[in-house]
């Protein structure tokens, strides 16, 4: 899928409820704040920009995007999603595994701290935006994600990645400024020439 894109970052986490019957909740995601994702391009989340994907995807909670450890699905009740003031809250019930009672440790421990989660936007319909900031920052927005395929706790390395897909969006909205830059100045130059010869007119 080419506009499928994934972001990392250090999570907000917390082990709740007792070891039989653990809990993980905190955050996937955060709004509002300015993520440096490749060179000079950072990028934020808007508040609202998970409402179409939380009200219609059947979203997955995996570690570490391993689809093979599964830790809650909305579907089935055992993953919570929801945005808040803060970002995008999850509140996990994992299941009664080996697997997870082991990594549940490393939790505790804090020597997994990292969250994530898979996306695409619907870039065609507006659900990006750029910005050039005052500093010379390029800023995309991201306004609504399409679809939401999964929230991942237990990300080892949680730098936030570039993709390719930021990087064309970026690239379109360079062309398009540049395209509408070329016509404001044809408009112009039209206008003076318009004026140029009204003036002509009067004088003769």
């Amino acid at each position: 899928m080419k506009n499928l894109q994934k972001r990392h970052f250090q999570m907000q986490m917390r082990v709740a409820g007792d070891e039989k019957e653990p809990v993980l909740q905190g955050h996937a995601a955060v709004f509002n704040v300015l993520t440096n994702i490749w060179d000079n391009i950072w990028e934020k989340i808007n508040p609202g920009a998970f409402a179409k994907a939380l009200a219609s995807d059947d979203i997955r909670a995996l570690w570490n995007h391993d689809t093979g450890l599964v830790l809650g699905r909305n579907k089935a009740g055992t993953l919570e999603l929801a945005e808040d003031k803060v970002g995008l809250a999850f509140t996990i019930r994992p299941p009664d595994t080996i697997w997870f009672r082991d990594r549940m440790i490393s939790l505790k421990r804090g020597d997994v701290t990292g969250c994530s989660f898979m996306f695409t936007v619907d870039e065609e319909n507006g659900g990006d935006q750029w910005e050039t900031d005052p500093a010379g920052r390029k800023i995309r927005t991201i306004l609504a994600i399409a679809k939401l395929y999964e929230v991942s706790p237990g990300v080892t390395f949680p730098a936030y990645e570039e993709t390719d897909v930021a990087l064309r969006s970026m690239q379109a909205w360079s062309s398009r400024l540049a395209n509408s830059r070329q016509a404001n100045s044809a408009v112009v130059q039209l206008e003076a020439k318009k004026r140029t010869l009204r003036l002509k007119a009067l004088a003769s």
